[in-house]
């Protein structure tokens, strides 16, 4: 029967795909007695459950290859001899017609009277087999409290997977994505968190707040996630589907469109220039922005070098890295930041800190390279020698203070003189430029911009720093919200500050790249944003229809908002 359950849109677009639950939840089993007219159907639905159950694991034991159906197969084995099982099966049919048990409660009932004889055996190998019978009722219950038809299951097997989870870590949907998943619906979590940023850096529909989704979805029903609307269809009709096939259509066609825009000028509707720049890590977000047509690059996380295997690159890894970044640039600009870990992920860098109660508030950024001066100089050298080979500016994180710049500086004029004492080619001027991702360096950027060539706002550690609110908490999406005063106050400030010491100030936390938020950067003054490349085109198509000198005069009103839900309505009415 066809569901909808909604949800807050993480992440926009749609898919169809069956479902596939993370943690599926513990089934909930209907005790009521079966009237006597209803045995028989029962029974019915028993059987045809057990059947499934059986195809399942004969359709899993055919797709396995190789060592790990040598692995497997044992499982499959012993879970297809309890589905055959004389004594199981003749106890739910006792079950069933005689105790007047319905078909889950009675699976449940030979589970538990099952999993106790073998709890009381004395050998660990046949105690431990409790588990298959626990996988194997799971299983059956599963496909009982299906309610995919034959279609649906014709259909289903021909599309991919959409995850259903309590929440997913960003590392668990990179692995998935590159594997097929086609979204997800989490029944918890923020539009703001991590995993979040990353669906959208992905173009993964996704769905959070979705209470109901791990109590009504079963492994694979049917569904259309629908993350234009907000809302999870299970078990969608024709015309549901038909409503995909348009919308499948008209995202060809306006992607079709957007391509045309890759090497336009980024330009708003009343002819001012601004600038896209696009955030990095990994080579294939290089080639995306070149590709997008970005400006150069505004931000290129360096942390991966540091966790992508046990111990501390060496100069030439990271020197690889940072020359491979500047040459597939093309003589674009180029801004590396340094190291930016906390204590919650040094010690897999190689770098042991004692644990810290919060990490967010501890030793990272700038803090933990300060306080290993000799891995810091490592990563400097390798960033000096690569800006030999084209334009490069140096992002340095978690500032909050000037002397962190000034000791920035000092390692940076060492490492220089030692690289010049072994005659290695180096640039004749490095930009520094300092993240205000603290609020005290966005209270006190005056002093900053006196030992800082450049900015760049960091708003998504910003905006929980001002609010004290963390992004990832469902529970203060009220609170948690670009738009509140206070942050847009600060904003301002900074942009403005920046403007009148004539130095660079771009914005690269997620507003710069969400065209929800494009007329309000304008508005605060900003000329420079960075942003994952996958978002370049919709940005630069949003600029071109905004009126920088419009938006701009009205920047006062929206400074004087008292909320953010007036400083949205201020600027919608702005929009129009």
């Amino acid at each position: 029967m066809r569901q909808i359950l909604a949800g807050a849109t993480a992440a926009k677009g749609m898919a169809l795909g069956r479902a596939r639950l993370v943690q599926p939840s513990r089934y909930l089993v209907d005790t009521r007695p079966l009237g006597e007219d209803e045995v028989e159907s029962e029974l019915a639905r028993l059987h045809h459950a057990l059947d499934t159950a059986r195809q399942e694991l004969r359709e899993l034991r055919g797709r396995l290859h190789g060592a790990l159906a040598r692995e497997v197969n044992e499982f499959i084995d012993a879970h297809s001899l309890l589905l055959d099982d004389p004594e199981l099966l003749r106890g739910l049919d006792d079950l069933v017609r005689i105790g007047h048990y319905r078909p889950g409660a009675a699976l449940k009932k030979q589970r538990d009277r099952l999993a106790a004889v073998f709890e009381a055996m004395d050998d660990p190998y046949l105690r431990s087999r409790k588990e298959d019978v626990d996988q194997v009722i799971g299983r059956v219950i599963s496909a009982l409290q299906r309610q995919t038809s034959r279609e649906e299951r014709k259909l289903a097997a021909r599309v991919g997977e959409i995850l259903i989870a309590d929440t997913i870590a960003p590392a668990d949907m990179a692995h998935l994505a590159g594997a097929g998943l086609l979204g997800v619906v989490a029944s918890s979590g923020s539009p703001y968190s991590h995993s979040a940023i990353l669906a959208r850096s992905l173009d993964l529909p996704m769905l959070v707040g979705v209470r109901d989704a791990l109590s009504t979805i079963h492994d694979d029903d049917l569904i259309l996630l629908d993350a234009e609307r907000g809302e999870a269809v299970v078990h969608p009709t024709a015309q549901d589907l038909a409503h995909y096939r348009a919308w499948q259509r008209e995202a060809a066609q306006e992607g079709r469109r957007l391509a045309t825009l890759a090497h336009a000028p980024t330009r708003t509707k009343d002819g001012a220039d601004i600038r896209l720049l696009a955030n990095a890590e990994m080579p294939p977000d290089i080639a995306m922005a070149r590709a997008r047509g970005a400006d150069g690059v505004g931000l290129y996380r360096t942390e991966f070098l540091f966790l992508r295997q046990k111990g501390l690159p060496t100069e030439d890894e990271q020197f690889n890295a940072y020359r491979d970044l500047v040459l597939g640039m093309g003589g674009l600009p180029v801004t590396i930041r340094t190291l930016d870990l906390g204590a919650d992920k040094a010690d897999a860098a190689g770098l042991v800190l004692r644990g810290e109660d919060n990490p967010a508030l501890g030793v990272r950024g700038v803090r933990l390279s300060l306080r290993y001066p000799a891995v810091f100089t490592t990563q400097i050298r390798a960033i000096l020698r690569a800006a030999c080979y084209g334009p490069v500016r140096v992002l340095v994180p978690m500032v909050t203070q000037p002397d962190e710049l000034i000791a920035v500086r000092t390692l940076f004029k060492l490492a220089r003189q030692e690289l010049k004492r072994e005659n290695v080619d180096l640039p004749e001027k490095l930009s520094l430029g300092a993240m205000v991702e603290v609020p005290a360096a966005a209270i006190n950027v005056r002093a900053l911009l006196e030992h800082a060539d450049f900015l760049a706002i960091g708003t998504n550690d910003l905006a929980q720093y001002v609010l004290a609110a963390d992004r990832g908490n469902d529970a203060l999406d009220n609170i948690y919200n670009p738009l509140q005063p206070a942050l847009l106050r600060l904003l301002s400030y900074v942009i403005a500050e920046g403007r009148r010491a004539k130095k660079p100030v771009s914005l690269c936390g997620e507003i710069g790249g969400d065209v929800h938020f494009t007329a309000l950067l304008l508005a605060l003054g900003l000329n420079e944003f960075s942003m994952h490349p996958s978002q370049l085109l919709h940005v630069r198509d949003r600029l071109a229809t905004l009126d920088r000198t419009v938006l701009r005069a009205h920047a006062p009103r929206l400074l004087r908002a008292r909320t953010h839900e007036e400083a949205e309505a201020l600027l919608a009415q702005i929009v129009g």
